[in-house]
């Protein structure tokens, strides 16, 4: 943790790889370039340094701790077909997804 940094509530990190936004770890997250805003307010979001460690929200809960992760060409329609579910009840397990941006890499709560 930077020294200078506030306490992370959630205790949960992301440290910042070449080529990371806000924006970009918001979306793969499946929260908000305004969430982590205010979780990191001694961040700069135009100047995110390699190494760096982001305040992440409270993980998001998933009953059944199953999760997809989205590859590729993925869509909430290939994944719920995929899985034997619906987008309708993907989209009540996971209500903070863009379903627009799926992110490779995102995880994606399934029912049980």
């Amino acid at each position: 943790m930077d020294i200078n940094q506030i306490p992370c509530p959630s205790g949960r990190y992301w440290r910042v790889k070449e080529g990371d936004t806000l924006y970009l770890i918001a979306l793969q997250l499946g929260t908000t370039v305004t969430e982590l805003r205010r979780l990191n307010p001694n961040v700069d979001p135009t100047n995110l340094r390699i190494g760096q460690q982001i305040c992440l929200p409270v993980e998001q809960f998933c009953a059944s701790k199953v999760f997809w992760e989205v590859a590729p060409g993925d869509t909430l329609y290939s994944i719920a077909r995929a899985t034997g579910t619906t987008v309708k009840k993907l989209l009540e397990l996971n209500p903070n997804i863009n379903t627009q941006n799926l992110q490779v890499g995102q995880a994606i709560c399934l029912p049980e």
